[in-house]
This record gives C-alpha cells, sequence and structure tokens, in this order.
C-alpha cells in the first residue's frame, strides 16, 4: 500500500493480550506475529471483512466501518422510524436482497412479518455476539440472519463463522429463557435466472460462464448449476435478448434506474452530473449511505456485484441519457472476490474505450481500482473525477459563449 494510506482496521498493541484469535480465524491469513510475538495485520492481504474484528476478546483491533457502536447507534435510530418493529433482519452485502425479496424470503421460511429493521453487512461474520445480545435488550424480539450459503461466502469463512456464532448465542439465550426461534440462519445466494421464452438456444452463456454453471441442454434452454453459480453476471452480458439475467440486476431494472435520472438532477442544479458503477466490495459507505457520501454533489451511485457485470452498454447509454461523466469503481485485480473470467471484465473494459473514443468521450469515463482498506481513499478519488468533470464543462460553455 501506499505511504498515505491510512489503515482501515488496525490493532491497538497496549490492548492486545496475544491470544491470537484474531490470527486463527481471519480467512486471508493477513495476521502474522514478529519475532517479539506482536501481532501485526499484514494490509497488503487483508480485505476489511471485519471478522478478526468481531471475534477478539479484549476489542484490541479498531476498524472503520461498521463498529460495535455504529452498528447500536443505527439500530437505535431504525427503531425510533420504525417503533413497532420487533424483527431485525441482517443482510449480507453479497445477498442484500431488496425489500420485496426479503418479505419473499421470509415466507418461504414460513415467517411473516411486514414490520422489520433491516442492517445491511459486507458480511455476517462481521456481527459481534455482544451485538446480538444488546439488539434483545433494546426490544427487539427476533433476529434474522439471511446469508450467502457457506461455498459462495465472498469472504471465504463468513457465513460458517457467523452460524457457529448464532448457534452459541442461541444455548446461552435458551437458558435465559428465550424462545428457540428468537435466532435464525436463512442461507441465500443470488443466482442466474432464465426466461425460457425468451432464450433462443444460441449457448454464448455456456462458453463465457467462467464457473462452468451452466449446462447444454439438447433443443431446451440451458440448465443453471446452482451449486456452482456465482451470480457474478458474466453470462447475462453476452445474451442478445436478455433471457438470462442475474436476480436484482436486471438490465432494465438498471437501465430504469438512471435513464430519466440526469434530467431530474439538472433541473435542480447546474453542476456537472456523474453516475458511478461501484462493485458491491470496492467500497462500503457510498452504497450504505449514499446521501451522505455523496452531499454536495449530483452523484448518483449504482450498484454491481462485480465488474464483470458491467455491461458496456450501460456506459455509453449513461452519456447519452444527459449524465455528464460515468465512473467505475472495482475492486484491484488481486482484491476480486470473483477471480475467474478476468478475461470478461478485460474485454467490456476494451469495448467500453473503443466506443467512447469514436465519439470523442473518452475523457467522459474512467475506471479506478478501489478497496476499503484505505480510509478516505475513495472519497479523493471521486473527488478527482468530479472536479475533472466539472472543468471540461466550465470548459465547453466557455467555448460556446466565445
Amino acid at each position: 500500500m501506499n505511504e498515505k494510506c491510512l489503515a482501515a482496521v488496525e490493532i491497538n498493541q497496549d490492548l492486545c493480550s496475544r491470544c491470537y484469535v484474531c490470527k486463527s480465524i481471519c480467512p486471508y491469513q493477513a495476521i502474522k506475529t514478529d519475532a517479539t510475538e506482536k501481532v501485526e495485520i499484514n494490509l497488503e492481504d487483508c480485505q476489511v471483512c471485519g471478522i478478526c474484528y468481531s471475534a477478539c476478546p479484549s476489542s484490541a483491533i479498531k476498524i472503520q466501518y461498521y463498529t460495535y457502536d455504529n452498528l447500536i447507534n443505527y439500530l437505535t435510530h431504525a427503531q425510533t422510524k420504525t417503533p413497532k418493529a420487533e424483527t431485525l433482519v441482517m443482510m449480507c452485502r453479497g445477498n442484500s436482497p431488496n425489500t420485496g425479496e426479503v418479505k419473499k424470503i421470509l415466507q418461504e421460511q414460513g415467517l411473516q412479518t411486514d414490520n422489520y429493521l433491516s442492517l445491511r453487512l459486507p458480511c455476517a461474520g462481521r456481527v459481534p455476539t455482544d451485538f446480538i445480545f444488546k439488539a434483545l435488550e433494546q426490544g427487539v424480539k427476533n433476529i434474522i440472519s439471511i446469508q450467502c450459503e457457506d461455498s459462495f461466502c465472498r469472504y471465504k469463512e463468513g457465513t460458517k463463522i457467523n452460524t457457529r456464532r448464532f448457534t452459541l448465542a442461541k444455548n446461552v439465550l435458551n437458558q435465559l429463557g428465550y424462545d428457540k426461534n428468537t435466532l435464525k440462519v436463512i442461507k441465500f445466494s443470488r443466482k442466474a435466472v432464465y426466461n425460457v421464452l425468451d432464450c433462443v438456444g444460441c449457448d454464448k452463456c455456456i462458453f463465457i460462464c467462467p464457473y462452468d454453471a451452466l449446462e447444454f441442454e439438447s433443443f431446451a434452454t440451458p440448465k443453471v448449476n446452482h451449486t456452482k453459480c456465482m451470480g457474478c453476471g458474466a453470462c447475462q452480458l453476452v445474451c442478445p435478448h436478455h433471457a438470462i439475467q442475474v436476480e436484482g440486476f436486471e438490465f432494465e431494472n438498471i437501465l430504469k434506474r438512471y435513464s430519466h435520472t440526469a434530467e431530474a438532477i439538472k433541473a435542480k442544479s447546474n453542476g456537472p452530473t456523474v453516475l458511478a458503477f461501484i462493485c458491491q466490495w470496492s467500497e462500503f459507505s457510498a452504497l450504505d449511505n449514499p446521501l451522505q457520501t455523496f452531499e454536495g454533489k449530483n452523484i448518483l451511485a449504482i450498484e454491481v456485484p462485480c465488474f464483470k457485470s458491467l455491461d458496456p452498454v450501460h456506459v455509453i447509454n449513461a452519456l447519452n441519457c444527459g449524465f455528464d461523466g460515468v465512473i467505475g469503481i472495482v475492486c484491484p485485480s488481486k482484491d476480486c472476490k470473483l477471480q475467474e473470467g478476468k478475461d470478461t471484465a478485460e474485454r467490456n473494459l476494451n469495448v467500453i474505450f473503443d466506443v467512447l473514443k469514436k465519439k470523442n468521450l473518452l475523457d467522459r469515463f474512467v475506471l479506478y481500482g478501489e478497496n476499503p482498506k484505505c480510509s478516505g481513499s475513495f472519497e479523493q478519488t471521486l473527488n478527482a473525477f468530479y472536479k475533472k468533470i466539472s472543468n471540461i464543462i466550465s470548459k465547453e460553455k466557455t467555448e460556446v459563449k466565445e
């Protein structure tokens, strides 16, 4: 990492008891010990999953995002807005279903609730057990963790760790007289789905899938092997009829979110409008609290599950729809949570640049590799691009006047 990097996770050596729980639990082997048995975090390998933070018994690990205090403050605020809600639904960023999907998932589990509090997290494994007990103390009656299936966890061990914590917490709560259903774990992962009527059987999706999750079917729509599908979205990029897409990130769904937004923004403000496509794992605060992150700027953020699912059409179309600039924030290659299929992402990027160059719009788009390791890095990147677009717009206005 560069020398200016302000680490988003670090260890307070004065509080560290040298128990090495963090070292044993880190899924990336990013926590090391030196000759003096001092515990240190290798920021190059760290993915800021927060699992070590949630496991530290002496609170020696300091982390920038989703701390215990932040989670409690969020819960308290949510309870004031929805005072009748007695159910807390915690969702992994990897599945983070929308409101309609949450209700559907709960109903499939035989759970009926219209009023609930939702808490979105990068990984279920970063939730401290203390938070579970505190939430119950604050009036929550039921806690449901909708987490990724174990083999699809973007942080390798996160869902397994959270499941074990829930099991231990349930044992304690049962002894204290709580209902056995007070805590519940639901496994859910986004998958590619077909619209059979739109499929023409070209089988392009089979050849592009980096996880071999699509299987050939004679005279029929290919079959999705749900035990392999990672929901990366590479298949939907090559489908000429949008017959296969990732739930929640459908082409038309994304298109509706930005197609008329630029005009609405410009009607209210004179500043430049920027559309930001942000990978789920490259940034946290902008996706969970965009109003605060983009305060004072005309920026619309659209989340994508991986850069491999960023359709080049959206970049070109966004500029045609009135956005002054488009920025893509993706994970650096080394930190990508879906390593397979990098060549697909590279081809998409080449297509974007080729088309923009022909349209003389090359300076309106930029792709940055970012991760949450360095506090404030995302804001600096975004501010620099926003300033660049502002200068371009100002220059164009000056030339028009002349």
